[in-house]
């Protein structure tokens, strides 16, 4: 039977704020393990957040450059989940109500420019960092990173290639680094990706059991997982099985996906409105003023050279 992949993206972007989401501390990378934390972003009891003005604006100039809409007014939301580099036991995110919907990005494929829909951009607390030991089967944790300002970018199920995923990917980076939001440093780790992949008969319209490969860290590597993953649902469904809603991992030594967990649904993650937080209420004037901060972005910059200079 003839497949088509239907795929779907989770950009992890971290913003380039100077300080982190909720406090004050610096957001530098390479730093000793520890050192740029306080008793907010390591979750102490009786700690207040208070929100960085910056973060938002960032999120709001991502927003009119992938021509979202901006929310009027947005919330917070606690995501719940236990996990060693989540002090607090919840992360601060956005639910219901995100700051940026309903956008797209354009690609060219085949020569012909394709429309890959954004469901929502938003904005959430970055986790620490585990570092596991081989030399003493130890894990440790880095909490340095945890409190980051990240936003996070939902594409539409619109892609239907591991070609296609990494053009928009590469789209998308261009356009956070002209607007000057995030330095979108793969080898940082300050632009991840999550692959949501699913197969059915090409002419069918509902979608099959989807997976999720979680954090993939180069555009190599998310051609290379999704093609592996795209064969072995293809396999599984040639040979009579059902492919299983879980979450995966991709190993990149041996360009394969494995079996991390049972894949989580919102509800597994218990929202509710974080309560140490107001609303976020954008005023129309306030999103213009940062609309006139953006600069040629790079599809334009490339049109406008094909036609004054005649480049092909």
């Amino acid at each position: 039977m003839n497949y088509e992949a239907v795929i779907g993206l989770e950009v992890h972007a971290q913003l380039q704020t100077n300080t982190k989401i909720f406090c004050g501390c610096e957001t530098a990378f390479g730093e000793e393990a520890n050192t740029r934390t306080c008793p907010v972003c390591i979750g102490m009891p009786g700690v207040l957040p208070v929100l960085n003005r910056k973060a938002v604006e960032y999120i709001i100039k991502t927003g009119l450059a992938t021509h979202c809409s901006i929310t009027p007014s947005s919330r917070f939301a606690r995501k719940n989940y236990f996990y060693p580099d989540l002090p607090k036991g919840y992360q601060i995110s956005q639910y219901e109500l995100p700051l940026c919907e309903r956008g797209y990005v354009e690609i060219l494929v085949d020569g012909k420019v394709k429309r890959i829909g954004i469901t929502r951009i938003h904005l959430e607390e970055d986790a620490g960092k585990n570092l596991h030991t081989s030399e003493s089967g130890a894990s440790l944790v880095d909490l340095n990173r945890a409190g980051t300002p990240l936003m996070e970018i939902v594409s539409e199920p619109d892609i239907r290639s591991a070609d296609e995923a990494a053009e928009y990917l590469k789209k998308l980076r261009s356009i956070l680094r002209y607007i000057e939001v995030s330095d979108a440093d793969m080898e940082k780790g300050n632009f991840r990706c999550d692959c949501n992949v699913s197969i059915r008969p090409v002419g069918a319209q509902e979608y099959g059991t989807r997976a999720e490969v979680k954090n993939v860290n180069s555009f190599k590597f998310v051609q290379k997982a999704l093609e592996y993953e795209i064969k072995r649902q293809a396999q599984v469904l040639d040979e009579g099985g059902r492919v299983v809603q879980e979450t995966r991992l991709f190993d990149s030594a041996k360009g394969v996906t494995f079996s991390m967990r049972s894949k989580e649904e919102a509800h597994d993650y218990r929202y509710f409105p974080e309560p140490d937080l107001v609303p976020v209420v954008t005023a129309p004037e306030a999103v213009e003023a940062i609309r006139k901060t953006i600069t040629e972005l790079p599809e334009a910059k490339r049109e406008r050279f094909v036609k004054e200079y005649g480049l092909p």
